[in-house]
C-alpha cells in the first residue's frame, strides 16, 4: 500500500500539516505528537452533522473513520491541563501587544550634591544609554541647586536599568524614580499594584509571582488573610501594571480579573482627619453645640488645631 499522507491542524481556521501513515493506513500517536508536541488524539468534523467527532485511539494507533481518512482536515486534541497552559500563554501574548510601544518618561533624581552640574549629570547617565534631556533643579534667587534634577533616556530598557539601582554621583548615592503624586501634587500617581479579583483559596504567593513574572519584575504579592477571594500584585514597573488592568486571564485553569489598586490617599486623609476631631473633642468635650457643630466647624478648617497636640 503506497504511503498517504493525513492533513492535521492545530485549530480548524489554520492551515494543515500533512502527516504520514503507517503501511496498514493507521497513523502513529507519536507521528502526530511530533509536529504537534503534548498531542493525545485528533477529532474531525463530520459532514453530514456538522458536529466534532474523535478519532478512535488504541494502544497508539489512530484508525481511520470507516477505514478511510479522505480530504477532510483532523485538529489535534490536547490533554485539559496542557490547553489551560496555553490559553495562559496566548493571555500573556495579548497583553504584550497591548503595551506595544513604551515611551520613556521624565526620571526624577533626588539627593543630588550641590555641586552638580548639568554637563555632570548628562556624562554620569550617558554611560547607560542615549540621553534626551537633563536638568538640575535651582533655586531662582540664588541659583544654588536644589539637590534634585530630572533626566530622560532615548531608550525604555534604559529607563528600566537606571530605576533598578543606585547611583554614585560626585561621591554621593543618589536615587532615580517615577515622579510621582508625592514630588507633583498636580500630577495623578501611576500605580505598580494592580488588584487581582476572582482567586481560588488554592493559590499562593508564590504561584501568583512565577506567574505575573511573565510580565515584568514582581516587587510584592499580598493575599489577605482570612481569605477574601482577591490578591494585590505590585510590579517595579507602573507601566506594566498599567497595561494589565481591565485584563481577565487564566491562573490555574481559573479566570481572574486585574483592576488597578487605587491609592489610599484620600483614605489616609480621612482617617488622619478623624484622629485630629478625636484629639479636638477630647480637649472641648462640652464644646456648644455638641459634637456636630464641632464636626461641622472641622470639616471646615475654621479652627487650626496646633499640630503639637495632634
Amino acid at each position: 500500500m503506497s504511503e498517504l499522507y493525513i492533513r492535521v491542524a492545530e485549530d480548524e481556521n489554520e492551515e494543515p500539516m500533512e502527516i504520514p501513515s503507517e503501511d496498514d493506513g493507521t497513523i502513529l500517536l507519536s507521528s502526530v505528537a511530533a509536529q504537534f508536541p503534548g498531542a493525545c488524539g485528533l477529532r474531525y468534523r463530520n459532514p453530514e452533522s456538522q458536529c466534532m467527532r474523535g478519532v478512535r485511539l488504541v494502544e497508539g494507533v489512530l484508525h481511520a473513520p470507516e477505514n478511510d481518512w479522505g480530504s477532510l482536515v483532523y485538529v489535534v486534541n490536547y490533554p485539559k491541563d496542557n490547553k489551560r497552559k496555553m490559553e495562559e500563554i496566548d493571555a500573556a501574548s495579548a497583553v504584550k501587544v497591548k503595551r506595544g510601544f513604551q515611551k520613556t518618561s521624565d526620571l526624577i533624581v533626588l539627593g543630588l550634591p550641590w555641586k552638580t552640574t548639568e554637563q555632570d549629570l548628562k556624562d554620569y547617565f550617558t554611560t547607560f544609554g542615549e540621553v534626551i534631556m537633563v536638568q538640575v533643579k535651582r533655586d531662582v534667587k540664588t541659583g544654588n541647586s536644589k539637590g534634585f534634577g530630572f533626566v530622560r533616556f532615548t531608550e525604555y530598557e534604559t529607563q528600566t536599568k537606571v530605576i533598578a539601582q543606585r547611583h554614585m554621583i560626585d561621591g554621593r548615592w543618589c536615587d532615580c524614580k517615577l515622579p510621582n503624586s508625592k514630588a507633583f501634587p498636580d500630577e495623578p500617581m501611576r500605580s505598580r499594584k494592580i488588584f487581582v479579583g476572582r482567586c481560588t483559596e488554592d493559590m499562593t504567593t508564590d504561584e501568583l509571582r512565577q506567574y505575573f513574572m511573565q510580565y515584568g519584575e514582581v516587587t510584592d504579592v499580598f493575599i489577605p488573610k482570612p481569605f477574601r477571594a482577591f490578591a494585590f500584585v505590585t510590579f517595579a514597573d507602573d507601566q506594566v501594571a498599567q497595561a494589565l488592568c481591565g485584563e481577565d486571564l487564566i491562573i490555574k485553569g481559573i479566570s481572574v480579573h486585574i483592576s488597578n489598586a487605587e491609592p489610599k490617599h484620600n483614605n489616609s486623609r480621612q482617617m488622619m482627619d478623624r484622629g485630629r476631631f478625636g484629639a479636638v473633642h477630647q480637649l472641648f468635650p462640652n464644646f456648644p453645640g455638641g459634637s456636630a457643630s464641632l464636626a461641622a466647624m472641622f470639616d471646615r478648617s475654621q479652627y487650626q488645631f496646633p499640630s503639637s497636640h495632634v
